[in-house]
């Protein structure tokens, strides 16, 4: 039996034992924490395999209106790879034919006018709703249509203003801009800023506001940009719809939401092909082109709607979170399940009406302060 003197021995050998065998299984762990800053720093991070799976259509807080567009098949005409001004324009009148039959409709269900006019030789539609509230008597806004810079020439380009004037009350001048193959880049902005620049003979700045979707989200900005550049005086505040903030392609969803967006489906389908034919080689990452790339300092307060489904979320999530850099006041509104500008794709569906409740309340929070 071992003495008291060899017990303590053992006792203290074992503690020396369990302390070593500590501290040997804490070093991996602790060699481990560091190994992912250091892979970092030794290569670039590898992308993400992920297999194909089934996305159900998402019906929590949808109404069933809005559950048709996401289930809806992927656009048909996703893949057309226009080369030219001509195919392009070929496309957009077969397009706008079917568009403009709807208008009417939508003018009677939402009490608008729809005029057409000419602003300093830029075409324009002015709509004006039944009744505009005295204080929205002073206000104007003016709208850029989408149609990746070549689609919706015409009355069909103003299915977003007509909205915007009926939901919001306000009197709106949707620019008919010039398209492919009538003019190219910068001719669609240049017509922006004509309109702009001779209501601003009329209307006070601080009293404007400047809206619009896809393309004419990325017009949106564009406009600011150009408007910084040539010292003129800022709208009271701005709406880029999903823009189109970024045609070089950059941002997550242009991947993560490939054949998930079932408006545009591909970073390299048809809204990617007209924009190059509408830069006609001109450098794509131009703030003018790509507004996500310019000094968005001292911009108006903006509201930017968009949904988890689209392939520009990123652009417009991007674009939210360099002004917020630059301290600009700026709401982001993501409604889910939608793709590509499905919020304003019909009048009578609730979603549409909220979008446009938003935009409006966000305008007369601001206009003429």
């Amino acid at each position: 039996m071992p003495n008291s003197v060899d017990a303590a021995a053992s006792a203290t050998q074992e503690i020396a034992r369990r302390m070593r065998a500590a501290v040997l299984m804490a070093l991996p762990l602790a060699g481990l924490s560091a190994l992912p800053a250091a892979a970092a720093d030794a290569a670039a991070p590898q992308p993400l395999q992920e297999p194909a799976k089934s996305l159900p259509v998402p019906t929590a807080d949808i109404s069933p209106e809005m559950q048709k567009f996401i289930a809806a098949p992927l656009n048909p005409n996703w893949d057309k790879l226009w080369k030219t001004g001509e195919e392009t324009r070929a496309f957009a009148d077969k397009q706008a034919a079917a568009t403009v039959k709807t208008i009417p409709a939508m003018l009677e269900r939402l009490h608008v006018k729809s005029e057409a006019s000419t602003m300093d030789g830029v075409k324009v539609h002015i709509l004006t709703p039944a009744v505009i509230p005295p204080e929205n008597s002073n206000k104007l806004l003016i709208h850029t249509h989408g149609g990746c810079y070549v689609l919706f020439p015409g009355e069909s380009g103003t299915t977003e203003a007509v909205m915007m004037a009926g939901f919001g009350q306000f009197k709106v001048i949707s620019v008919d801009y010039r398209m492919p193959p009538e003019a190219y880049f910068p001719a669609a902005l240049d017509d922006v800023m004509t309109v702009y620049k001779t209501a601003l003979k009329t209307t006070e700045p601080k009293n404007m506001a400047i809206f619009g979707t896809s393309a004419g989200g990325a017009l949106t900005l564009e406009a600011v940009l150009r408007a910084k550049q040539d010292g003129l005086p800022m709208p009271g505040a701005i709406a880029p719809g999903t823009p189109m903030s970024d045609v070089t392609k950059t941002g997550d969803s242009f991947y993560t939401n490939e054949l998930v967006d079932n408006i545009l489906v591909s970073r390299d389908g048809f809204c990617d092909a007209a924009a190059v034919v509408y830069a006609k080689g001109h450098d794509l990452a131009d703030p003018m082109l790509s507004p996500v790339n310019g000094d968005m300092h001292g911009f108006p307060p903006t509201i930017l709607t968009t949904g988890t489904r689209d392939l520009l979320l990123s652009n417009t999530v991007r674009v939210h979170r360099k002004l917020r850099r630059a301290g600009v006041e700026a709401a982001l509104v993501v409604f889910e399940g939608e793709s590509h500008a499905q919020y304003q794709f019909d009048d009578r569906v609730p979603e549409t009406k909220e979008a446009f409740g938003e935009i409006a309340a966000f305008f007369n929070s601001h206009l003429g302060h």
